[in-house]
């Protein structure tokens, strides 16, 4: 008798989770574990140092592996007579959540590994020496690290399919469509998670090539387009090198540093966007000039 296709894919569910929890298993129980105890002895690396690199990795472990992965099996034990999942994986969904804090801290962990390799030959040579059992399955532990990071989507891909394979009049279909509902969200709240932690950083790298002018670092700022400018300068018909930031509150013209010592710019005029006024000027001599005007200044501006 052919297998029901929704029948395939929840039993491919719970084998791909029955995996998953494996390698939870050896990054919570094996790695974290005993290059905890290393750390403990003072022999290795800070304990400070492993917790970082780990995040959260415990509580999601033990979610999966006391929690989802039992519910998951006992439904599909009585699959003949109860065929549904949807229920299971809205109890699973809120939790997923955690992962934004660890999905947040890979790349931070994965640099970390790194630098402390580096630091610490007795740390390199555990992580070596766990890598060489046969669980390890010939791969690093950056690699088993990244696991966690591409389950959600996973969970999102079966469980669309499962919907669409599901017959309309399945016991399971409204549990099922709230449930793919609710994952994608969270899915939608882990990307929105890394997007906001990469503007942070963009901003963060960009004040520091200001020099971290006190009235101008702001987190809420957003910066949306950079980029080098000739101001021409009508007293002596000449043309120099400047630099803009444009902001969404306000224009920064700046002067690139000849000595890069700390910052690469100096901050010569900010403009507030607020009742800036912009006009294009055909000037033949110098091309794809413009004005910029500002309460207190006006500059012409060269594009390339």
């Amino acid at each position: 008798v052919q297998e029901p296709e929704e029948k395939k894919i929840a039993l491919e569910l719970l084998e791909t989770e029955q995996a998953y929890v494996n390698r939870l298993h050896l990054l919570d129980q094996i790695f974290y574990t005993e290059l905890m105890k290393e750390a403990k002895n003072g022999k290795t690396v800070p304990e400070e140092v492993v917790k970082m690199i780990f995040s959260n990795i415990s509580s999601i472990y033990q979610f999966h592996a006391k929690f989802f992965l039992p519910e998951l099996q006992k439904r599909m034990e009585d699959w003949s007579c109860n065929p549904r999942i949807g229920d299971v994986i809205q109890k699973l969904a809120p939790f997923l959540k955690m992962y934004g804090e660890y999905v947040k801290n890979f790349d931070k962990a994965v640099e970390l590994i790194t630098v402390w390799s580096e630091k610490s030959p007795p740390f390199q040579e555990l992580i070596a020496d766990i890598q060489k059992r046969k669980v390890c399955a010939n791969l690093t532990l950056q690699h088993h690290m990244l696991e966690p990071v591409q389950r959600i989507p996973r969970y999102e891909l079966l469980l669309k399919d499962y919907v669409r394979k599901l017959p309309p009049e399945s016991p399971d279909r409204d549990d099922a469509e709230k449930a793919l509902e609710m994952i994608f969200m969270v899915a939608k709240h882990s990307n929105a998670a890394i997007a906001e932690m990469e503007r942070l950083q963009n901003l963060w790298a960009v004040y520091q090539r200001l020099g971290l002018e006190d009235d101008i670092v702001d987190p809420s700022n957003e910066l949306i387009k950079e980029g080098p400018i000739q101001k021409v300068s009508t007293r002596n018909n000449s043309t120099s090198e400047k630099y803009l930031f444009l902001f969404n509150n306000m224009l920064l013209y700046c002067v690139p540093k000849v000595i890069q010592v700390g910052a690469e710019f100096q901050v010569h005029l900010r403009i507030n966007v607020d009742g800036m006024k912009v006009r294009e000027l055909n000037d033949t001599q110098f091309p794809h000039t413009f004005l910029v005007s500002g309460k207190q200044r006006t500059l012409e501006l060269q594009a390339r």
